[in-house]
């Protein structure tokens, strides 16, 4: 990733004091925006400050602060001058912009008369966060997730920022072109919160394989539906699981014959098998594989792969 694509971010009036931090690009993570608050990032899971100059410095008192004008501004060039034309996603409460980066955003909700968000007002608080693909990413996987061919449904399981996100983007990848262990087949991705593919305009800005067909911003049960039925996917990806409904919609696309990829949080096997939602699908071994993953001194790492009954694949 280069430094303009971050650069791009930002209106053009501000550019300059942002060039510091588009320099570290590669290492960049999040930008974080608070009204009346100090510009902060976060670059190799380090926390630092940046000056109203663009230094980048380590004490708050250097730092310079977000005004709400200029939170406007930001906001209104990221929607690229049209706020209407985004608000179905500024009410979900993020923007996915070119480059597959995603903008968090809060503020002032208004609700509409059953007490469900409408809309979002005085956009005061938005956390930039940096979309990096890391092309090999489940090259150590690869080998333990194909059997005849065919990519086992395959369950990844990190707590927060483990890095099950970026490792699923790459096995859909591989699987969707191809590997030394079975050919490339048809996957479809139900990318609910656009992490997955990074689609800006409906087109997918991570590569996620030429098989791959990619469901952009759509609730994960209705989307696997939806691609069952029109898409015709020998794989189904979803990130995230985390209700009844979502594994019920998995349990039916696996009875259609498809393959599983998913994400799941958990620090240990043992806490997802335990998980109310989660024992039926251990009990019937719907994923033939589960990836245990963590992050440990900033680095993500595969603690374990054990098969469908929880017995290691690898020692």
């Amino acid at each position: 990733m280069r430094g303009e694509e971050i650069l791009a971010l930002f209106p053009e009036k501000y550019r300059d004091r942002w060039r510091e931090t588009a320099s570290l690009a590669e290492h960049l993570q999040e930008i974080r925006l608070r009204a009346d608050r100090p510009f902060m990032i976060l670059s190799d899971n380090r926390e630092s400050f940046v000056s109203s100059q663009g230094r980048i410095v380590d004490r708050q008192e250097e730092a310079g602060t977000s005004t709400s004008e200029e939170l406007d501004e930001i906001l209104n060039h990221l929607c690229r001058y049209s706020l209407y034309a985004f608000a179905d996603e500024i009410r979900q409460g993020f923007l996915t912009v070119q480059g597959g980066h995603r903008v968090g955003l809060a503020g002032q909700v208004i609700l509409d008369d059953r007490g469900r968000i409408k809309n979002m007002r005085y956009v005061r608080y938005l956390n930039i966060r940096i979309s990096h693909q890391i092309i090999g990413a489940a090259d150590p996987l690869i080998p333990f997730l194909f059997e005849g061919g065919k990519v086992m449904s395959t369950l990844l399981i990190s707590p927060p920022g483990g890095g099950k996100t970026t490792l699923l983007r790459d096995l859909i990848r591989q699987v969707s072109e191809g590997t030394m262990y079975g050919p490339g087949v048809n996957v479809s991705v139900v990318d609910e919160r656009s992490e997955i593919a990074g689609s800006y305009l409906g087109i997918a800005r991570n590569d996620v394989g030429i098989r791959t067909d990619v469901l952009d911003g759509c609730p994960k049960v209705e989307g696997m539906m939806r691609l069952i039925r029109s898409m015709a996917p020998q794989v189904l990806a979803v990130d995230e699981l985390g209700s009844t409904e979502d594994v019920q919609a998995l349990q039916m696309a696996s009875g259609c014959g498809c393959k599983l990829l998913a994400t799941i949080h958990g620090g240990s096997l043992e806490e997802v098998k335990h998980k109310n939602y989660m024992r039926y699908v251990v009990e019937e071994g719907m994923f033939e594989r589960y990836v245990m993953l963590n992050r440990k001194k900033s680095v993500c790492r595969v603690e374990g792969i054990y098969d469908k009954e929880g017995k290691p694949c690898i020692r």
